[in-house]
Formats: C-alpha cells, structure tokens, sequence
C-alpha cells in the first residue's frame, strides 16, 4: 500500500470551472484588506488558528487571505478544500485524521497536524465553485449552526467582492476601448475640418470650419479630461481651460494670442463644456472684430473665487473694441447666452478703456458640490 496522499477528484465540468476562475483575474495577486477582513473575523467567530479564503486552480490551491497560515498556495493533494469544490457543498470534518479523504493529507499526517475542517463554497453567480472560505483547527471539534451560517454568508460576500472586482476591471477594459475609438473619431473630423478649412477659397466658409475645429478639438480636450476623473466625473477648470487655450492659439491667427488664468477647481462635465463653449465664441468674435490689420492683440480668461464663494471669470481682449451692438447680437452671443443660461450663470459687459470685456459669474450653489474637496474651490 503506498503512503502517496490521494489527489481529491475532480469535480465536472472542471475546464468551464478552471474558465470562470481564471477570468476573475485574481490569482497571483496581492493581499486586500477586504478579504483579509474576513478570514480575521472567522478566526475570531469560530476560535480557530486559521482561516483561509482558498482558490482551487488546476493543480494547486491558491490563498486571496490566509490568517494563521505562511504559505501562499499549496498543492492539491494537501488541500481539503478540493473536496468543498468536488462536492459542490458545505463541508465540515470532525477530525481529519479519521476521515478516508483527509487521513493521509500532508497537513494532517505530520505531527501537530490539522485535525478540524469546515469550508463554505465560494460559488460565483455562474454556478461555478471555485473555492472556499475555511475554518481550521488543530483539534477535533464542531462549530455551532449560528458559526455555520455565518461562515456561508461570509462566503457569499467573498464572492461578491471577487466578482465586483472582476466586474470593475471588465468596465476599465471597455472604458479604455470607448475612448480609443472617440478620440479616433474626433481626431478624423478635426483633420478634415482643417484640410477643408485649408482648401476653402471664401474667408467667411475658411473662418467657420476653424471654429467647428475649435469646437471639435475643445470636445476632445473634455473627453480626455472626464477619462482622466471618470471616477468622479469631475474636471479640473484650470486644466481644463489649459486646453482650450492651446487648441484656440492652434486655430488662431498668427498675431492673436490666447492665455488663461483661472484657478483649480472642480466642475462637473457639463459645467466645463458650457465653459469652453463661451471661451471660444468670445475669442472667435475678438480674432474676427477686435485685431483689424493684422494687428497683434491678446485674449485673455481669468478666473477666481469671490468672498461669497461664486466663481467669476472676466474674459478680455486689447483690440480696437467691438462695440455694444456686436456684444448684444449676433450668433456668437446667442451662443453664448444659451451657455450661460445652462450654468445658470450671470454674463455682464464690462466698460474698459481699450478693448472688449465681460464677465462670467456663476453662483456657488450651482457649482458641483460633491466634486469640490473640503467644500470649496
């Protein structure tokens, strides 16, 4: 009679089994308090010296938690919780060492070796057992029913937080492929507005394709900012408003520059998409009205936060001025009084000097809350 420990069989449909397991992309991977977590309060719940939450892979059993045991994995012929996997159940053994499964398992046989077992199945929504989460002792024993329940219903939430986890990862792949293929596509139609706005003959066509370019190029800048933040779906003004000015001085004349000036704060997408859209209409209309001649000139965005928490942006140029009528008509400004009206902000001209200025005031309560670290800007 040979003193190899038996191997515990393999249960059916181990391939599919093996399939579902290896797609929860965990194996291998470093400890997470949340399973520590568990197999800590088993320990404590039972009075057990160890707890595991065991994964059974081809050849080997796999540990995501072990309290109270060194070794990251083991092989199968010393694992019990093969048998939870094979008989698709809960199992508890008395006493190892008296058991025709377990007699000869390398844990038990050694001295000191285990002697008690209680494993709840970690069953994946699939139907799939793919582990368990283990009570062991080094003495005979039973648990309570109440230590029992338990158990199941801590396995069942080791399952849950395996599969949100692969569910979170599968989300980031498609993310990832989402915003491959946006920002492809917007990069395709910036490339032809700007090859059309290249070919156009009529001044008035060529300048209207440069601000769908904008137009295309600010969305771009968005989108890239949002898959930066998608866990709050919040985005940094500053950054933000970076962009838009380096895609406008892309699109601008060579004599207009544009700069920025606003602070970090927090604003919802939509919030920034009204934003940029106003920015790029007023730059729009100063490069078209304010710098006749080819006159060099200066568009500028500055923005703070006032002592009653609003935020307020003054966006200026130093051209020849455009004058009250292009500040109350045109296209331009309808845009832009639609984009205010969804921030639900306040636009107001300003007098100056020389050159043309307004300013955006949009109140605190309509700014995202929940973005804004500590409560403010």
């Amino acid at each position: 009679m040979t003193d190899t420990p038996p191997l515990p069989p393999r249960p059916d449909r181990n391939e599919e089994r093996l399939a579902a397991l290896h797609a929860l992309d965990v194996l291998d991977t470093p400890a997470e308090a949340g399973f520590d977590d568990v197999t800590a309060f088993v320990r404590k719940l039972c009075d057990v010296p160890t707890s595991l939450v065991s994964l059974v892979d081809r050849n080997r059993q796999w540990f995501k938690s072990a309290d109270g045991f060194d070794a990251p994995e083991t092989g199968l012929e010393s694992s019990v919780c093969a048998y939870v996997v094979h008989a698709d159940e809960f199992i508890e053994i008395s006493d190892l060492s008296k058991d025709p499964r377990t007699a000869r398992n390398p844990l038990v046989a050694k001295p000191g070796g285990i002697r008690f077992y209680a494993g709840a199945p970690l069953r994946l929504s699939s139907g799939h057992v793919v582990g368990s989460l283990c009570a062991i002792d080094t003495r005979p024993r039973t648990l309570s029913p109440l230590e029992r329940e338990t158990l199941t219903v801590l396995a069942a939430q080791v399952v849950a937080q395996l599969e949100l986890k692969q569910a979170l990862a599968q989300a980031e792949l498609l993310r990832k492929e989402i915003d491959h293929r946006v920002k492809n596509s917007l990069q395709s139609i910036s490339a032809l507005t700007r090859i059309q706005a290249r070919k156009a003959k009529d001044d008035n066509v060529r300048d209207a394709l440069r601000q769908v370019q904008a137009r295309v190029e600010m969305v771009a800048a968005l989108h890239e900012q949002l898959y930066r933040s998608s866990a709050t779906r919040a985005v940094d003004l500053a950054d933000f408003t970076d962009k838009v000015a380096a895609i406008l001085n892309g699109t601008s004349p060579k004599n207009v520059r544009i700069a920025t000036d606003i602070i970090h704060c927090r604003v919802t997408a939509e919030q920034a998409s009204a934003i940029g859209v106003i920015m790029n209409e007023f730059a729009s209309n100063s490069i078209k009205h304010a710098f006749p001649d080819g006159r060099a000139g200066l568009v500028t965005f500055r923005g703070r936060e006032r002592d009653d928490g609003t935020l307020e942006i003054v966006l200026a140029d130093d051209g020849v001025g455009m004058g009250a009528v292009s500040q109350t008509s045109g296209l331009g400004l309808a845009v832009i009084e639609a984009s205010v009206a969804q921030l639900g902000a306040a636009w107001e001209p300003l007098v100056a000097d020389h050159g043309t200025s307004a300013r955006l005031i949009i109140p605190r309560a309509r700014l995202d809350e929940k973005s804004r670290p500590g409560g403010g800007f």
